[in-house]
């Protein structure tokens, strides 16, 4: 982008503050709006296909749909006969969806030996008018941007009011442990509490300026934001640099808060929460009566295990940079990582893939967006997660709302994740088969990262190298790694600046692990079902 045009975006941005905050949500209104957004999912999605692919002519579906020889009233015929998910899983059969890859614009759209050239930025939605600019984590290649809509932003937060009115936590005291610009997801997290009302007592900020110092414009924007919500009512906390090795100062706050609060609420990723919890029991402190939520990374039992120990609860959320909540964890869960889909939002199908390079089959998660205020227009987009989709009666009160669709065992087949941040793919590949090798010798079969759950439940990822390679120092092949993280892009940039931290990455000398069909995976991931 050009500065001009980032004055604009950013500029169009604040004035549109005003108006987001200018209401305060109600859960009556966050009910009402639930409830007939839930009653017309199908006109929405119509809608939407209508306005946003049929009446735009540079969308990327509308090739598809020619391919599929399917007009407008064929879909409406297909909805009306066969439902909405049903009217997705035929799209999805005649050819209609878009790969990951794709969605990435990492791959051209191949479909009957016909190339269909995209972007990534042709997906994004043509109509938004207030919006800022965030990039993803940076999985399967450099990270991409991502226009956030304030639009968006308010429309989403009724589903997070009834999530947390669901787990008893609406309104207690609260603070957030994320990131500032580019990476959107504190920023995010402070205006949907804004919202409805839940101003934010403290923003702690994982990222310091000595791992990384975003650019003058991020800076600029997220300082704007704060000076324009104190000067409409809505004083924002500032973000408090606490890296990670400092988690007691957060523990500190929580145990301040309960002695005058019966219940508080940290927003941040399991790994984060799991570390405040260490830092308490260490100091003696009592965490009974903390509910810890996030999103980024799935909890496991020895995460949940710790965090328990202390007290404290953990609720999952499950979700994506271009959809924001997917959903939110049920508040009588089949197991650690058991969510509600939220349906008034998103469609849900799944379709089976080979992972790339493997022989595993997996069925891939297939998302669509039913609000026009959704920053990317999504028509069956396959995710690079997999799981099970499963209709259950749970006695949760997310089920009075028609949220009957669950979502458990998520995983990736295309990333590994560490604190809450992820980043693999072409980049994390390049690294492991051109910038090693290069470096410290032997060839690209001798190097292979592993996600694997240490002794504490903190996810590391070991890098195996194989003993035939001869290195003085292992602790080089790490600082190797960040360094050429740091060169890559500003998501790479931010992932090194967590992992660096958190001293996610270790050695391991052994050979790389090998597939059954005799394939060597940079990435491995024991994952998904085998043919």
């Amino acid at each position: 982008m050009t500065i001009l045009s980032d004055l604009k975006m950013y500029s169009r941005f604040i004035w549109g503050l005003r108006g987001f905050l200018k209401h305060t949500l109600t859960l009556e209104e966050a009910k009402a709006i639930v409830k007939k957004r839930m009653e017309e999912r199908e006109a929405n999605f119509l809608r939407l296909v209508r306005r946003g692919i049929f009446g735009y002519p540079k969308s990327p579906y509308l090739p598809l749909l020619k391919l599929a020889q399917c007009e407008m009233g064929d879909i409406e015929n297909m909805v009306r006969d066969k439902g909405l998910e049903g009217a997705l899983q035929a799209l999805r059969e005649a050819g209609v969806y878009i790969t990951f890859e794709e969605f990435k614009g990492r791959e051209p759209i191949v479909r009957d030996n016909k190339v269909i050239p995209t972007k990534i930025h042709d997906f994004d939605n043509p109509f938004l008018s207030n919006y800022f600019r965030g990039e993803t984590g940076g999985t399967t290649g450099a990270g991409t941007r991502v226009d956030m809509d304030l639009d968006y932003i308010a429309d989403r937060a009724p589903d997070i009011m009834l999530g947390r009115s669901a787990h008893g936590i609406l309104n207690k005291p609260t603070a957030i442990w994320r990131g500032i610009l580019p990476d959107s997801t504190g920023l995010i997290a402070a205006l949907i509490l804004v919202r409805y009302g839940n101003i934010p007592d403290k923003w702690f900020t994982p990222i310091t300026s000595q791992e990384f110092n975003p650019p003058l414009k991020h800076r600029l924007a997220t300082q704007t934001t704060l000076m324009m919500g104190r000067l409409f009512g809505v004083p924002l906390p500032r973000p408090e640099p606490v890296p990670l090795d400092h988690s007691m100062i957060v523990a500190h706050w929580i145990a301040e808060t309960l002695k005058t609060h019966s219940a508080c609420v940290v927003g941040t990723n399991v790994s984060l929460a799991l570390r405040v919890c260490i830092a308490a029991r260490e100091e003696g402190l009592n965490l009974k009566g903390t509910t810890f939520t996030g999103a980024g990374e799935p909890p496991t039992p020895t995460k949940l295990s710790m965090i328990n120990s202390m007290g404290a609860c953990y609720v999952p959320n499950y979700t994506t940079v271009e959809t924001l909540y997917v959903g939110t964890g049920c508040a009588q869960p089949a197991d650690c990582n058991d969510i509600h889909l939220y349906k008034d939002a998103l469609a849900l199908i799944q379709y089976p893939r080979e992972v790339p390079g493997s022989e595993v089959i997996v069925n891939a998660f297939h998302f669509t967006t039913l609000l026009l205020t959704a920053p990317k227009l999504m028509l069956n987009v396959e995710s690079d997660d997999y799981g099970i989709v499963e209709k259950r009666s749970c006695g949760c009160p997310l089920e009075a709302y028609g949220f009957t669709d669950h979502i458990r065992h998520i995983q990736s087949f295309r990333k590994l994740t560490s604190e809450g941040v992820t980043l693999i793919g072409s980049e994390m590949i390049r690294i492991l088969e051109e910038v090693l090798p290069s470096r410290f010798g032997g060839s690209p079969l001798d190097y292979q990262l592993i996600e694997e759950e240490d002794e504490n439940g903190f996810t590391r990822l070991s890098l195996s190298v194989s003993p035939r390679v001869p290195i003085a120092d292992e602790s080089k092949v790490i600082e190797a790694i960040l360094g050429a993280m740091e060169q890559s892009s500003t998501a790479a940039n931010l992932a090194r600046a967590f992992w660096g931290q958190a001293k996610t990455l270790r050695i391991k000398r052994m050979e790389p692990i090998w597939t059954a069909r005799g394939k060597l995976m940079p990435l491995h991931l024991e994952r998904g079902t085998k043919r």
